[in-house]
């Protein structure tokens, strides 16, 4: 963590996201935050974004209360694009804590070539921000040694291994997350894709992390936001929408982190269904009776 914080304050460009998005709040939650830093149970810590990538931190959580609200004991997590692996580990770090406090479990799994990224096929690539080779996998064999037993990195061309993979997916641990760091649009295209198994292979809500639609060339044309657009237009039961006023549900609502916040909305699933018994009818109070 501390050295964590010491890339981040090192970083002129991070230097002043943190002036921006963190000093800019109100001065009582930020003090208030000290006190939670030291005392608070994980779960309090995400909701004053004192984890390191709050934006996992905050889609597993809700992933795992999502799960545990369904009575599922375990959820799958993936990232697609693990680089140099530092999310990948985050991920499993985060979910390990999660689990402590709701019981649910996690299946984590990591998506890269290993290569870094092939040559962009066309302007809807954003080839102006990224090029052939970046991110690849420094030290595969480092990576494997670190990660837990319940996390697996899949090596290979993504076109490839996701339709194998999503044969594999039980409904026992459906799939609530997925972190989309692949850059090019034909990626995003292609790891959208792990969203089109059967129904009860996910969440009714499944979290996503689009990360790169935050940089100036992103736009509804190019990039992951164009691969989302399509996903939609192309399948009637499989819906991504931006998380509803999440910005208004978080405590600190100058961070970026909330704008790249999405969610599946797998529309036939069984909870979803007219036929679906609710347990508890709900019922209503009037104050004035």
């Amino acid at each position: 963590m501390l050295k964590y914080l010491q890339n981040k304050l090192g970083n002129q460009r991070k230097r002043k996201r943190i002036l921006y998005e963190r000093l800019t709040e109100p001065l009582h939650l930020n003090l208030l935050s000290i006190f939670v830093a030291l005392f608070g149970s994980f779960e309090q810590k995400i909701e004053f974004d004192l984890v390191i990538r709050q934006q996992y931190a905050f889609c597993l959580l809700q992933a795992a209360k999502f799960a545990k609200s369904m009575e599922i004991q375990s959820v799958t997590a993936i990232e697609f694009g693990v680089a140099a692996g530092a999310g990948l580990l985050n991920i499993c770090e985060i979910t390990k804590k999660i689990t402590q406090e709701t019981g649910v479990q996690f299946q984590i799994f990591g998506f890269d070539s290993g290569q870094g990224l092939p040559p962009p096929r066309d302007y809807r690539d954003i080839p102006e921000t990224f090029k052939k080779g970046d991110y690849p996998i420094v030290d595969k064999e480092k990576l494997l040694q670190a990660l837990p037993d319940n996390a697996k990195l899949i090596v290979g061309d993504i076109a490839e291994t996701v339709p194998e993979f999503i044969k594999t997916i039980s409904q026992d641990s459906p799939i609530g997350f997925i972190a989309v760091d692949v850059d090019y649009y034909w990626s995003a295209k292609e790891c959208l894709k792990v969203l089109l198994g059967e129904a009860e292979k996910y969440l009714p809500i499944t979290l996503i992390h689009l990360d790169d639609i935050g940089i100036p060339s992103s736009n509804p044309w190019v990039g992951e936001l164009l691969a989302v657009n399509e996903f939609n237009a192309e399948n009637s039961y499989r819906k991504i929408h931006p998380y509803t006023f999440l910005r208004n549900r978080r405590i600190f609502k100058h961070t970026r982190w909330i704008d790249h916040i999405f969610v599946m909305h797998t529309l036939d699933h069984k909870r979803r269904s007219i036929k679906y018994e609710q347990t508890k009818v709900q019922v209503l109070s009037n104050p004035y009776l």
